[in-house]
């Protein structure tokens, strides 16, 4: 469906205008999708990210600076989802040795438990559902021109 129809605009956008509404809107439409997938689990995208980013450390833990520079979202509060994630008793929290104001994330084995159990939902939902119409060569062209894009 075309942009303009979906927003309700009477009028066509520029080009270049039109092109970040679509990015925006298709962002949106992504992270509803994953989401809305992942509410039944009681986690949120960004905590999912969140313990993506600990179980690739392979058992080294992250501090939580480290954590946001990895994050997708870049404005999620860091903190407030290690809190959470602490609570599911998905990741620990540990005091830095060498500097006691660090605080140091690590992915919890029930933690990797339940990652690894979500992966094939989530592959499901991005492949069978979210980029279903494109091809492997749109795909390519996609993720260049996104990758120009942030150039």
């Amino acid at each position: 469906m075309k942009l303009e129809t979906l927003i309700k605009v009477n009028k066509p956008l520029n080009l270049s205008k039109r092109t970040v509404v679509n990015l925006l809107y298709t962002g949106n439409y992504v992270t509803l999708r994953l989401n809305n997938s992942l509410k039944s689990y009681g986690i949120t995208l960004q905590q999912f990210n969140v313990l993506r980013i600990l179980r690739g450390q392979h058992g080294k833990p992250l501090n939580l600076s480290e954590i946001q520079e990895r994050m997708i979202n870049k404005n999620s509060n860091t903190t407030r989802l290690i809190d959470k994630l602490v609570t599911k008793k998905y990741v620990n929290r540990l005091t830095d040795a060498s500097n006691r104001r660090k605080i140091k994330v690590s992915i919890t084995d029930e933690g990797l438990k339940f990652i690894n159990s979500l992966d094939a939902i989530v592959d499901e939902k991005e492949e069978h559902k979210i980029i279903k119409n494109l091809n492997n060569k749109e795909l390519e062209q996609l993720n260049q021109l996104l990758e120009k894009i942030r150039d």
